[in-house]
Parts: structure tokens; C-alpha cells; sequence
């Protein structure tokens, strides 16, 4: 088992690392409705009250946090685990926020897209533009299935456009280091799938295999799902993995996974930080832990 540190417990199913340069880290705490700081030293201060279900976060052009919110998503707990429920048929709907960290003000910014109601948005990253992609996850409930997709949207909320149309349970998602190739790991189906960009917010269709454009990078395996990424220097997809519990990595041109294991079946996210990217920063939602340890590679630095 891999040799790792305990940065902080008692979090409400934790999601969403974000290293700031101060040393600390940024997290959503989804069943919480809350974002918060977590310090080197492992204590926590609420950065901000997001209601809703917040599931991930990213640092702006502008230097303030957006935060994809599911809208609450339900969740119950398992023996001394807190795991994700069903939605109901109706009544729960998500969008992107934006948050001042200074003073802790949360403002939606897009809740719709051309009319039609933002499902469950789950994780998002920014290009060097400024803009920003992120994926609807969709929902779950208890007899039919929200299908999801992929987004992209700007920073200053005047523009949001759907680029891929229907995906099954898009969650993470990421830029290659060349900022070419967006990455979006499935949920259910275990794909890691990849789309080459023809420019800010516009996906190659010539670019893949598949249908909506994109091509497989890889599969998990038996027992894993796919939740959050993050991507490091060399180029390789890291996703966590609840199931099973632990982080896959994905190398870019398809030639294999790596598994490396944690204990908590609900690995939800990862991001790198410290001063030269190596520490990775795992969130454990269902023991509500953010863990780190040393990742092999230096992470890939985020463009804001």
C-alpha cells in the first residue's frame, strides 16, 4: 500500500483540491454545501458557504474560485461512509458559481445553457484563455437517467456554448500540457476519452474515432470507476478511482494504466501542488479525508 500523510479528516464527502500558493489547499465538501481552506497544518476555515452540492473548483483569470455545483445531490451513509444517493425526479438542478475568496460572496454565473437547465455540472479547467471547460455529469434517479456532456463557457459569464452532446456520466475532465487535447473520464463506463481542439472552446471532429469526435485513451479495469483528473508534466492522466479506491494513471498515447491504491472505495479527486508539483492531493470522500503524498512525476501547472 502506498505510503501516504493525512492532512485533514472530518470533511463532509470532499471533492475538488485546489493548491494555492501559500501551501494550503481549496476544498469542496459536497454533502458540507461548503468551500474550504485547509492548511499546512491541517486545520480548516470555510472559505465560503456554497449551498447545493459543490462538487469541484478551479482558480480563475481573476484570481476567484468557480465551483461546479451538482445542486445537492443526495447522499446517505454506509457504516461509517458517506456515499452519493439518487436524485429526485425533479426539483434539483446545478450551476457554475463564482467566489471571492477574500470576502467569501458566492454568485451564480451560468445555470443554463441556450434555454435549458445545467444537470449536475462536475468538474471544469481552464485554458490559457481565459475560458474554461467543464462537464455535466448529469443524474441519476431512481427509474431514468439525465444524460450528460461537455461545456465550455467564459470567465466574465457572457458566453456558455455545449460542445458534446450526449456522454454518459462525464466527470473529470483536463488539458494535455500542450493545452491540444481535452481529456473527459466516464464515470460508468470506465473510458478515458480524448478530444483534439481546433482552438477556444471548439473540438476537432476530424480528430477522433467516436461519433462526437473523440477517441479512447484507456479503460479501468474491473471494479474501478472514474471520478475527477488532473494531468501531470509528462502528459499522463491521472484519474481517481472510487471502487476499488485509488488513483489511475493513463499514459497519453493509449500503451497502459497503472494502478496505485488507497483505502477509501470512494477516491473522488487529485491535484498536484508544493513548490516543485510533486505532491499530489487526493480527497477520500467516503472516510472524508484529504490525503498527499509524492507523486513520481512533477504535476503539470494549472494555467491560472
Amino acid at each position: 500500500m502506498l505510503q501516504f500523510r493525512v492532512i485533514a479528516e472530518g470533511l463532509e464527502l470532499p471533492e475538488g483540491p485546489v493548491a494555492l500558493a501559500d501551501g494550503s489547499v481549496l476544498v469542496t465538501e459536497v454533502v458540507g454545501g461548503r468551500l474550504t481552506q485547509v492548511m499546512p497544518d491541517g486545520t480548516k476555515r470555510v472559505a465560503a458557504q456554497t449551498g447545493g452540492g459543490p462538487n469541484s473548483a478551479a482558480i480563475g483569470p481573476d484570481g476567484k474560485c468557480y465551483v461546479c455545483n451538482n445542486g445537492g445531490a443526495p447522499a446517505h451513509r454506509m457504516g461509517e461512509a458517506m456515499v452519493p444517493g439518487d436524485y429526485p425526479e425533479f426539483g434539483i438542478d446545478g450551476s457554475i458559481q463564482r467566489v471571492d475568496l477574500a470576502s467569501g460572496s458566492v454568485e451564480t454565473l451560468y445555470s443554463e445553457v441556450n434555454g435549458i437547465k445545467l444537470s449536475a455540472p462536475n468538474d471544469l479547467v481552464f485554458d490559457d484563455q481565459g475560458g474554461f471547460w467543464f462537464t455535466d455529469f448529469g443524474q441519476m434517479k431512481a427509474r431514468s437517467i439525465v444524460r450528460g456532456g461537455i461545456y465550455y463557457a467564459k470567465a466574465d459569464g457572457s458566453a456558455i456554448a455545449e460542445a458534446v452532446f450526449p456522454l454518459q456520466s462525464p466527470n473529470g475532465i483536463g488539458l494535455s500540457p500542450d493545452g491540444g487535447t481535452l481529456y473527459v473520464a466516464e464515470t460508468f463506463s470506465g473510458n478515458v476519452l480524448g478530444f483534439r481542439l481546433a482552438g477556444p472552446g471548439r473540438i476537432d471532429p476530424s480528430g477522433g474515432v467516436l461519433p462526437n469526435g473523440g477517441f479512447v485513451v484507456g479503460r479501468a479495469g474491473p471494479y474501478w470507476y472514474l471520478d475527477s483528473l488532473a494531468v501531470d508534466q509528462a502528459g499522463y492522466v491521472c484519474v481517481a478511482g472510487p471502487g476499488r479506491g485509488g488513483i489511475l494513471v493513463f499514459a497519453p498515447d493509449g500503451s497502459g494504466v497503472e494502478e496505485i491504491s488507497l483505502p477509501d472505495a470512494l477516491t473522488t479527486n487529485i491535484c498536484f501542488g508544493g513548490p516543485d508539483l510533486r505532491t499530489a492531493y487526493v480527497t477520500c470522500a467516503a472516510t472524508g479525508k484529504l490525503i498527499a503524498f509524492e507523486w513520481a512525476r512533477p504535476g503539470l501547472r494549472l494555467n491560472y
